[in-house]
C-alpha cells in the first residue's frame, strides 16, 4: 500500500514538475523592442499593423518602403530596415507627440537595408536616446534649428553612434536663434544610461559627413576602423569632439573608408551621398562657421510637449527631453537582446533535468 502511494505521489511530483517547465519554455523570451510606435501622427501599441509604405512586423522591426511623411518616434528598441527611399518630417501640428525631430527612439535604434532615409526637423533629423546604428544604408539627418533658442540642434543627436559596413551619413545642424549651438552629429548622455562608455562614434569602412557651426562632430571620444579623416586636415577625436591640427572643434568633418581609389563617384571629402559640403545648411552662413571650445555638458532637448516652439529658457530646460515618462524605456532598453540566448540555455537546462526525474519517477 505505501509502495503504490509513493509511486503516485512520484508521478504526481514529475507532472507537476513537467508543467512548470512547460510554463517556463513556453514563456516570454524578454527581448527588447518597442512598446509603441508613433507614426504619421497615429499612436499603436500592437505590431502586425501597416500604412503607405510601412509595416510594423515585430515589436522591434519596422519596415519603410517608399515611405514619406510624417514623423516615426519608437517607445523602445527599435530595428528599422530601408528599401528605396523613405523621408520623415517632423509633425507641425500642436498636439503631436514628436514636434521637432523627424525620428525619434526611445531606446536603440539601428537603421539597416539597401534603401534611404532622409529625416529633417527644427531641432534634430534624428534622435535617439541610447545608441545609433547605421548599417549599410544611406542617412541624410539635418536640423534647421527654425524657431529655436538656446538650444543645440544637430542632424544626428544620440547617446553614442556607429557605422559600418559600408553605410553613408550625411549630418547637418544649423540655427540662428539666439543661444543655438549647431552641430553635425551630437552625441550625448540622455540621463538613460549611457554613461561613460557612451558619446563616442564609431566608423568602420563607411563614410559620414557632419557639418555645423559649432563643430562637425560633438563626441567625448571615438574609433576609425578601415576609415580615415579626409577632413579637417591632422583631424583626430580630442575631449569634446573631432579637432582640427590646431585642437579647436572642426565645424566640418569627413571620413571615407581608408581605400586607395575611391569608389566610382566618389571623391575627397565632397561626394558623400546626401550632399556633401556644399548642401549643408550649417555651410551657408560662412559667419557662424567659427568654432568653439567644445558643446556645453548635456544641452536641454526641447520637451516635446510644449505646444508652441519659441519658449523661455526656463521652460526649455526644466527637463532634457524627457516629458514622457521614459523610466520605463530604461528597464526595457537594460534587458539586452543577447538576454534571449541565455534564456534558450536555461530553458533546454530546465527540460533535460525535467526529462531525467520523468524518467526515474517512471522506472518507480
Amino acid at each position: 500500500m505505501f509502495a503504490a502511494e509513493s509511486h503516485t505521489s512520484r508521478h504526481h511530483i514529475a507532472i507537476v514538475a513537467m508543467a512548470y517547465l512547460c510554463v517556463l519554455l513556453g514563456g516570454p523570451s524578454y527581448a527588447a523592442g518597442a512598446e509603441s510606435l508613433i507614426i504619421a501622427g497615429a499612436t499603436y501599441y500592437e505590431p502586425g499593423v501597416s500604412g503607405p509604405g510601412w509595416v510594423w512586423t515585430d515589436a522591434d522591426h519596422l519596415e519603410l518602403n517608399g515611405y514619406a511623411g510624417e514623423a516615426i518616434g519608437a517607445d523602445g528598441d527599435l530595428v528599422l530596415t530601408l528599401a528605396g527611399q523613405n523621408s520623415v518630417t517632423e509633425s507641425h501640428a500642436p498636439d503631436a507627440d514628436i514636434t521637432l525631430c523627424g525620428m525619434e527612439v526611445w531606446g536603440n535604434l539601428t537603421l539597416r537595408g539597401a534603401g534611404t532615409l532622409t529625416a529633417t526637423g527644427s531641432q534634430c533629423g534624428v534622435h535617439v536616446s541610447q545608441a545609433l546604428a547605421v548599417e549599410g544604408c544611406t542617412v541624410d539627418a539635418r536640423a534647421d534649428g527654425a524657431d529655436i533658442t538656446d538650444e543645440a540642434v544637430a542632424g544626428v543627436i544620440a547617446g553614442d553612434m556607429a557605422v559600418r559596413g559600408g553605410g553613408r551619413v550625411v549630418a547637418a545642424g544649423a540655427g540662428t536663434g539666439a543661444g543655438v549651438r549647431a552641430y553635425g552629429v551630437y552625441l550625448q548622455d540622455a540621463g538613460l544610461g549611457v554613461g561613460a562608455a557612451g558619446c563616442r562614434l564609431s566608423v568602420d569602412a563607411s563614410w559620414l559627413d557632419a557639418t555645423g557651426a559649432d563643430g562637425g562632430v560633438a563626441c567625448l571620444g571615438g574609433s576609425l576602423a578601415s576609415a580615415r579623416f579626409v577632413a579637417p586636415a591632422g583631424g583626430v577625436f580630442g575631449a569634446s569632439g573631432v579637432v582640427d591640427a590646431g585642437d579647436a572643434l572642426a565645424p566640418h568633418v569627413v571620413v571615407e573608408p581608408d581605400v586607395a581609389t575611391p569608389p566610382a563617384g566618389e571623391t575627397e571629402g565632397v561626394d558623400v551621398p546626401g550632399g556633401g559640403a556644399d548642401k549643408s545648411p550649417a555651410d551657408t552662413s560662412p559667419a557662424a562657421a567659427e568654432p568653439t571650445t567644445g558643446p556645453t555638458a548635456n544641452p536641454s532637448l526641447k520637451p516635446a510637449a510644449a505646444t508652441t516652439k519659441s519658449t523661455t529658457t526656463v521652460t526649455k530646460t526644466t527637463v532634457a527631453k524627457v516629458p514622457k515618462p521614459k523610466a520605463a524605456t530604461a528597464t526595457t532598453v537594460a534587458l539586452p537582446k543577447t538576454g534571449d540566448s541565455n534564456w534558450i540555455t536555461a530553458s533546454v537546462t530546465l527540460f533535460l533535468l525535467g526529462t531525467v526525474f520523468l524518467a526515474a519517477a517512471c522506472r518507480c
